[in-house]
């Protein structure tokens, strides 16, 4: 594991255990490069012939984890999956929670594999280290968002198959309403920037496509300059509507959009 220029100083203090645990490492970077830079920095310290990308708020769930995924073997991309928990009612009335949930029907392995290029993680994956060498993530994606998306364009155009099965680890970790919202305008200030890379493997993009008329784009940018702030303090609230939250991402990325191309 590795530290990517964390300033909190609990969190270091307490992934500094890992290196006590047999054949575990704990690497503290001082800089934080990215959230691709630091998955090929961990692809080149690697020694084995597979690298397995967990995300950090992730949970194993089943004693079968590590078999399922050797029971995968030769292959070389494998996607498990995750599953939506939450061990409290408070955790469950948040927006992260709420959303994540509702997509979960959209996640399960057989309609992930329908269009596997798009539906690749790296909340849990299963990589060839030598596949990973060859085709890195793209460290120009320095900003939350979207760097296992291009991954995953990357592999469908090398024809590198990707294999997806129900081996989930457990999404149990969920940040406040407030963090959610930024990390969600931080995702789609990176997917306008990158949206010409983007094109066919995002749905945002694939829905605004599919607007044709220029005066319904100019009214959801009005609605959301009129309106946005309400609705964000709403997300960020107590109560956050979930209904909300997907006419702000719209909104939000509408008025990027618009002032990228301006």
């Amino acid at each position: 594991m590795a530290d990517d220029g964390s300033t909190d100083a609990s969190t270091i203090e307490a992934n500094r255990e890992i290196a006590t645990l047999p054949h575990c490492q704990f690497i503290e970077r001082k800089e934080n490069s990215g959230r691709a830079a630091i998955r090929n920095f961990l692809a080149r310290q690697a020694s084995c012939a597979y690298l397995l990308y967990i995300d950090s708020d992730m949970t194993v769930i089943s004693d079968a984890f590590i078999s399922r995924y050797l029971a995968c073997l030769p292959a070389q991309v494998v996607d498990g999956g995750v599953a939506i928990m939450a061990d409290s009612d408070e955790q469950k009335q948040l927006l992260r929670y709420r959303y994540e949930k509702a997509e979960e029907p959209h996640h399960t392995a057989p309609e992930r594999q329908k269009t596997p290029y798009q539906h690749l993680h790296t909340a849990n994956l299963l990589i060839a280290r030598e596949l990973m060498l060859q085709h890195p993530f793209d460290e120009r994606l320095r900003h939350y968002g979207y760097e296992d998306v291009l991954l995953g364009k990357t592999l469908q155009r090398q024809r590198i198959p990707i294999q997806h099965i129900d081996n989930p680890l457990g999404f149990c970790i969920f940040e406040s309403n407030a963090v959610f919202v930024a990390k969600t305008e931080e995702g789609l200030r990176t997917l306008c920037q990158f949206r010409n890379d983007l094109r066919g493997y995002s749905r945002m993009l694939t829905f605004v496509q599919g607007i044709h008329i220029p005066a319904i784009l100019w009214l959801i940018r009005l609605f959301h300059l009129v309106f946005g702030a309400t609705i964000r303090r709403n997300l960020c609230g107590s109560r956050p509507i979930l209904s909300l939250f997907k006419i702000y991402r719209l909104g939000y990325y509408l008025s990027l959009l618009n002032h990228r191309e301006g």
